[in-house]
C-alpha cells in the first residue's frame, strides 16, 4: 500500500478493539466484585438483622360481627371480621444509634444499635370500653382485648424491649395482630387502664440492632423525631427530609417535626398498605415500592429514613474509573501520535499495544488494591506503577529519556484529571467536557503545520518527480546556417 497513514489506521482501530476488549473484561471483574460485596451485606442480614423501619405504635383491636338470617325453620349466620385502629395523637422518638461495623472476608458492613425511647398519647383510648355498634339489625359484635402493636421490618433485632401505660408496666410479646405489619412487638393494655376523660400515655424502651438503613414512620397527628449518631456521613431520603440537622466529624444530629395535614401516613396505616421506600417483610413475602405504586386503593406509607453511608465506596468509584478507559487509552494514543508525527518517528502497532495494555492494567491495580488499602492510596500506588513503566518505555520506543519524560508528564496529567472527576459528582461532566476541548485544542495547535499528504506517502514517494519542461522552456531560438548543419 502507498498510503502508509491508512494502513496505521487500521493497525491502530484493530488495537484498539483488542484493548476494549480487555476494558471489558476488567469491568466484568469489577462487577463481580460488587456482587460479592453485596452477598456479603446479605449475610450479616441473614445473621444479624436487616435495615429497620420503625412502625406505630398503634391500639388495635380485633372484632367479629355476627349477623344471624332467618330463612323459615332453618338459621343462616354469616360472620365478618374487622379491625379497629387508633392511632396516637402525639409521637416522639427520642434515639440515639451507635455504630458497631461488620465484615465478611474483604467487604465491611455497617451495622448498629438503636436506643430508642418512645412516647405516644391516645387522647380517646376509652372508647374501646365500649364494643361498636353492629351494622345490620339482628347482628352482634363481640371483641378481643386491645392490644398495643409497634411494627418492626426486622424484629429479629430486637435485644430489648419495655411498654409502660400510664405508669404500668405491660406484658410484651412477639409479633403484632396487624394484618399486614405482622412483624414486631405487642402489649395487652387492660381495661382498668383506660379510663374515660383521661388519655392513654405509652412509654417504650426499645434497644433494636439494624444494618444501613434505619426510617420511622409518622402515623400520628403530631409527630416528632430526634435521631443522633456517632456516624459523620448520613445520607437522609425517604418522604421528608430532617427540619434541622447538624453533621460533625464525630457524628450527626437530625430532628423531624411532621403534622399529619402534610402526609398520608395516617391514612396509609389504617388501610394497612405498603412502604414508600425500602421493603418491609411479612409472612414470608417481600413488598416493594414497586408494589406500592401499583396499589390503587389507597396511599403508600411514608417514612422519615436515614441511611449510613460510607463516603469512600470503593467499588462505585472503581466502576466509574473503568467507565473512562476507552477515552484515556485514545487520549494516550493521540499523545504517541503527536510524537510520532512532530517527530517523524515510527512507532509499531505493537508498541501502541503494549502501551494501551500498561494502560488497562492500571484498572485492575486500581480495584484490588483498593480492597486492602484506601482508594487514595491505591490510586497513587496504580497511577505511579504505570507512569513508570510507560516513561522508562516511552523513553526506548520515542528515541530518548527527552521525549520520555513529557510523555510521561502527559500521563501524570491524565490519571490526575480522572481522579480529580472520580471525586466530582454534580460537576464531573462539564470538567470533562472542558479538559476535552482543551486537549483538542492543543492537538489542533500543535499540528497545525503538519503536511498531511506528506506524512501519508512512502519514502519513495517523497522524492520530487521529474517534471517535463514548460513551454516557456521550449521557446523558438535564432540559430545560425553552420550551427543548423
Amino acid at each position: 500500500m502507498k498510503n502508509r497513514l491508512l494502513l496505521k489506521t487500521a493497525s491502530l482501530l484493530i488495537v484498539l478493539a483488542l484493548l476494549m476488549a480487555g476494558l471489558s473484561m476488567i469491568q466484568d471483574v469489577v462487577q463481580d466484585r460488587i456482587r460479592n460485596r453485596d452477598y456479603a451485606v446479605q449475610s450479616v442480614v441473614a445473621s444479624l438483622a436487616g435495615s429497620q423501619t420503625l412502625i406505630g405504635p398503634a391500639l388495635v383491636q380485633n372484632c367479629t360481627e355476627t349477623t344471624s338470617t332467618s330463612n323459615g325453620k332453618k338459621v343462616e349466620y354469616t360472620t365478618r371480621e374487622f379491625q379497629r385502629l387508633l392511632l396516637p395523637d402525639d409521637l416522639r422518638h427520642d434515639a440515639s444509634a451507635h455504630m458497631e461495623e461488620r465484615s465478611r472476608g474483604l467487604h465491611h458492613v455497617n451495622a448498629y444499635v438503636l436506643h430508642d425511647q418512645v412516647s405516644a398519647s391516645f387522647s380517646n383510648a376509652a372508647q374501646y370500653l365500649e364494643t361498636p355498634k353492629p351494622s345490620e339489625p339482628h347482628a352482634v359484635v363481640r371483641c378481643q382485648e386491645v392490644n398495643l402493636a409497634f411494627a418492626l421490618s426486622d424484629p429479629r433485632g430486637i435485644r430489648s424491649a419495655s411498654i409502660e401505660a400510664n405508669g404500668k408496666d405491660l406484658s410484651v410479646e412477639s409479633g403484632t395482630p396487624l394484618n399486614r405489619y405482622s412483624k414486631g412487638i405487642q402489649a395487652e393494655v387492660m381495661p382498668a387502664i383506660l379510663k374515660k376523660g383521661e388519655p392513654l400515655n405509652v412509654n417504650m424502651k426499645l434497644q433494636l440492632v439494624g444494618t444501613e438503613n434505619l426510617a420511622f414512620t409518622p402515623i400520628a397527628t403530631e409527630s416528632k423525631v430526634t435521631l443522633t449518631a456517632d456516624w459523620p456521613h448520613p445520607s437522609f431520603g425517604g418522604s421528608f427530609l430532617p427540619t434541622r440537622r447538624e453533621i460533625t466529624d464525630s457524628g450527626f444530629t437530625a430532628s423531624w417535626e411532621l403534622s399529619s395535614l402534610a402526609s398520608s401516613a395516617r391514612q396509609a396505616f389504617t388501610r394497612q398498605q405498603n412502604l414508600c421506600s425500602g421493603s418491609y417483610r411479612s409472612e414470608g413475602m417481600t413488598y416493594t415500592s414497586a408494589e406500592a405504586a401499583r396499589d390503587n386503593s389507597g396511599p403508600c406509607l411514608e417514612s422519615m429514613s436515614t441511611e449510613f453511608v460510607n463516603p469512600v465506596n470503593v467499588y462505585s468509584l472503581s466502576e466509574r474509573a473503568t467507565k473512562y478507559g476507552v477515552l484515556f487509552v485514545v487520549l494516550t494514543f493521540v499523545a504517541v501520535g503527536l510524537f510520532e508525527v512532530m517527530k517523524q518517528l515510527r512507532v509499531h502497532a505493537v508498541q501502541y499495544l503494549l502501551v494501551g495494555s500498561a494502560l488497562c492494567s492500571f484498572f485492575l491495580l486500581l480495584i484490588s488494591l483498593s480492597e486492602h488499602l484506601g482508594f487514595a492510596t491505591s490510586y497513587v500506588i496504580a497511577a505511579s506503577a504505570c507512569v513508570a513503566l510507560l516513561a522508562f518505555y516511552a523513553s526506548h520506543i520515542l528515541g530518548s529519556v527527552k521525549r520520555g519524560l513529557p510523555f510521561a508528564l502527559a500521563i501524570s496529567t491524565l490519571y490526575a484529571l480522572l481522579y480529580v472527576l472520580l471525586q466530582l459528582e454534580q460537576t464531573a461532566l462539564v470538567v470533562g467536557s472542558i479538559a476535552l476541548f482543551a486537549v483538542l485544542a492543543l492537538v489542533m495547535i500543535f499540528t497545525r503545520h503538519v503536511d498531511w499528504y506528506a506524512f501519508g506517502r512512502n519514502g519513495s514517494d517523497n522524492a520530487a518527480p521529474t517534471r517535463a519542461p514548460s513551454k516557456s522552456q521550449t521557446t523558438e531560438q535564432d540559430y545560425t546556417p553552420e550551427e543548423l548543419a
